[in-house]
């Protein structure tokens, strides 16, 4: 895996590029770190599978998991059954094994900021909204799986956020992709799986897989079965239900906006993921405003105070 890592890592795509061209694909590589390759023949019917990785730099484990996925593929291109973009999010982020360098990218897939922005994150958003709608403008059958490692713990290794309206068939796909709880978030946000949904149209999501860690250091075994799901979809280009799981379903009940540099949690900083809160407690206070559960439990996933004023601090969900 190693002669795939570091290069992916990096954004070097030459040597992926050349076995491609070499079996009669068509590659093109329109910006640093985003790889597209397609059949050489129209075909509208044809999936166009999007993978993203490394849009948050310390976030390593897609970003191997990707390497051995393309590494076999590169010994036998011709078994590749989908057009295919993989995106490497955040190049200077990766290199400095950070989570971003000015802002966090996967807040910026918005077509209308309030001012302008000429963060790093925003200028790099801007070309993957750009190469994305070109990928995905005239086809049919448009997938994006956007892969992430959660910051804290949490009571599921693997979980997905699902933008947009409900589809039951990608949703069974995600159980035998081993995703342990997946949150149904029909509203828009300025995620790089919302700005797929709701722009393009695309079947996306969100894919927390474990925790952060360093680059080559992760433990894979924990999730063979999304390795495996996804390579099948690599090849076949179809969302095959295998040793299907059954994953807890929730839904967002409330976003916790922060308003204010006032805005504080009430519950510790380090509080893992899907923590359940009980009807009526206090979550957060923001100046004179304060957030609480609603009449059933809500369980708590992303909590960060220190995101930008503005942006969300955090989601509370509800079982469904």
């Amino acid at each position: 895996m190693d002669r795939t890592l570091t290069p992916l890592a990096k954004g070097d795509f030459s040597s992926l590029a050349n076995s491609f061209m070499q079996a009669g694909f068509v590659v093109r590589q329109p910006y640093a770190g985003i790889l597209q390759i397609n059949t050489a023949q129209l075909n509208t019917e044809r999936m166009r599978l999007l993978i993203s990785v490394g849009v948050h730099g310390n976030e390593t484990t897609p970003i191997e998991m990707m390497a051995l996925l393309l590494e076999e593929l590169t010994n036998a291109p011709h078994l590749l059954g989908v057009d295919l973009m993989i995106v490497v999010g955040n190049l200077p982020a990766i290199a400095e094994k950070k989570r971003f360098i000015d802002a966090d990218l996967n807040r910026k897939f918005s077509l209308h900021r309030a001012s302008p922005d000429n963060t790093i994150e925003a200028q790099r958003a801007d070309q993957l909204m750009e190469v994305t709608e070109q990928f995905f403008a005239g086809y049919k059958n448009n997938v994006h799986l956007d892969l992430h490692t959660a910051i804290r713990a949490s009571a599921y290794t693997t979980f997905a956020i699902v933008p947009g309206k409900t589809n039951f068939a990608f949703l069974s796909w995600l159980g035998s992709a081993g995703i342990q709880a997946v949150i149904l978030s029909p509203q828009p946000s300025v995620t790089f799986s919302s700005f797929t949904c709701e722009h393009l149209g695309a079947i996306s999501c969100t894919a927390e897989l474990g925790r952060i860690g360093d680059l080559g250091k992760n433990d894979l075994s924990q999730f063979l079965s999304t390795q495996s799901a996804i390579g099948s979809l690599l090849r076949s280009g179809l969302m095959r239900q295998e040793n299907q799981l059954n994953p807890t379903f929730f839904r967002v009940a409330q976003e916790l906006i922060k308003r204010s540099d006032a805005f504080q949690f009430i519950f510790d900083r380090n509080t893992p993921n899907f923590t359940e809160f009980s009807p009526g407690s206090t979550l957060a206070f923001d100046n004179d405003i304060t957030y609480s559960v609603g009449e059933i439990p809500e369980y708590v996933l992303f909590p960060n105070s220190d995101v930008d004023v503005g942006l969300r601090a955090g989601l509370m969900l509800v079982r469904v």
